[in-house]
């Protein structure tokens, strides 16, 4: 028994070796070929348990899954107004036939990149000098990247690869460019701030001509209906005055001079020189004002 454990050890690790040879496993985010003395014979796209011949048959692997191509830089382009644009941009791609991305790039993401790259960056730069600053910033921005990836897509077909989406991240003007833009903006920002502080002024040098204007005119309608009244009052009080004085001219001349008396000598100190044959005295004399 104890000789025997040797041998089935060997047998296992031979049985290993052979199984590590013939087997592969396929994951479900890959696909492989299968290579025969360097020549492809086999592209597996489902996920699984399979066989080679061993030491004759070789097997590689290429990710399925959903890749990112982003600029490190961004490029520059020239826009229909012969001005200078800065676009950062990047690109989801991936692998749907293996055997023709092996084909056409040897199965090198880098070469596939590269390839990528300059398609997307040829329609940009195509398309860019079609348009304006505003329409590659704002205005037709979406309409840019679907046909980005249509174009894009198109060519990388060739390669046996999937252009999902190509996406502009940021569109700026260069350093040069911008500040002079900036400044433009900021002078026009400034002009249309000073007309609308002028047309403010204005209107408020209108309004408050037109609140004067109103003041003078309702002070001068309360002072010509306060004259009226004070007219009216003295009128009337004329009216009564005279009223008593037709129906005893003497009572109201008597009255009238005690008034004046009362006025004058309202004060010890009060002091006044007037001849006493004056009529001032004439009923402190006799009330009837006769001599």
């Amino acid at each position: 028994m104890t000789r025997t454990l040797p041998a089935i050890a060997v047998v296992l690790v031979a049985l290993i070796v052979i199984a590590s040879l013939t087997l592969f496993t396929v994951d479900q985010r890959q696909n492989a070929i299968v290579f025969r003395l360097g020549e492809p014979v086999n592209v597996i796209r489902q996920p699984g348990l399979y066989l080679k011949v061993p030491l004759l048959d070789n097997v590689r692997f290429f990710d399925t899954r959903i890749l990112t191509m982003d600029s490190d830089e961004p490029e520059r382009y020239i826009t229909s107004e012969k001005k200078n644009v800065l676009v950062d941009s990047f690109v989801k791609f991936r692998i749907v036939d293996v055997l023709q991305y092996y084909i056409s790039v040897g199965g090198d993401e880098a070469r596939a990149k590269i390839r990528l790259s300059q398609a997307v960056n040829d329609s940009l730069r195509a398309e860019f000098g079609k348009r304006t600053i505003h329409e590659v910033v704002s205005g037709e921005r979406d309409r840019i990247m679907e046909l980005m990836r249509e174009k894009a897509d198109a060519d990388a077909r060739k390669i046996g690869v999937e252009v999902l989406d190509v996406r502009l991240k940021r569109v700026d003007l260069p350093l040069e460019v911008s500040d002079a833009v900036y400044r433009r903006m900021e002078a026009e920002r400034k002009r249309v701030a000073n007309e609308l502080r002028s047309l403010g002024f204005a209107e408020a040098e209108k309004i408050r001509a037109d609140a004067e204007r109103q003041r003078e005119i309702i002070i001068a309608e309360a002072y010509r209906d306060a004259q009226r009244i004070k007219g009216e009052g003295d009128a009337r009080s004329t009216a009564v005055y005279a009223g008593a004085f037709q129906q005893n001219p003497e009572f109201f001349s008597f009255y009238r001079s005690m008034e004046a008396y009362r006025q004058s000598f309202k004060n010890r100190a009060d002091v006044m020189v007037v001849d006493p044959s004056s009529d001032f005295f004439k009923y402190l004399k006799e009330p009837s004002g006769r001599k």
